[in-house]
C-alpha cells in the first residue's frame, strides 16, 4: 500500500536542535529507500518540509519506519501518514455506454 507522508515540525524546534541528528537522519533515510520502504523523498519548494512517498504492507509498518528516523525518535518532528489508493476515474472512459 502507498502512503504519502509529510512532516510535521513539532513547536519550539530549533535549527540547531536538527544539527546533531542530521547526518544519521540521511543514512536512516538511505537504509529506508535501500530496503524498498521509501520509495521518494522531497522537500517542499515552499517551505522546509519533508514529503515522503512510502511502500508498506500496512500503516503499521509505515509508522513504524517513519519511528525509526532519528529526528522522529529526538521529538523534533512527527509525520502525517495519508493512505493513498489507485485512482479510478479513468473507469468512466471504458465503462459500458460510456
Amino acid at each position: 500500500m502507498k502512503f504519502l507522508a509529510l512532516e510535521i515540525e513539532h513547536p519550539g524546534a530549533e535549527s540547531a536542535d536538527f544539527a546533531p541528528h542530521l547526518r544519521a537522519e540521511a543514512a536512516r533515510a538511505w537504509a529506508l529507500y535501500q530496503a524498498g520502504l521509501v520509495r521518494e523523498l522531497y522537500f517542499r519548494a515552499d517551505r522546509p518540509m519533508a514529503v515522503l512517498v512510502l511502500e508498506c504492507a500496512d500503516a503499521a509498518e509505515a509508522q513504524t519506519a517513519l519511528a525509526s528516523l532519528p529526528l522522529v525518535q529526538a521529538g523534533l518532528i512527527s509525520f502525517d501518514l495519508i493512505p493513498l489508493a489507485p485512482y479510478p476515474g479513468f473507469e468512466r472512459l471504458f465503462a459500458a455506454g460510456g
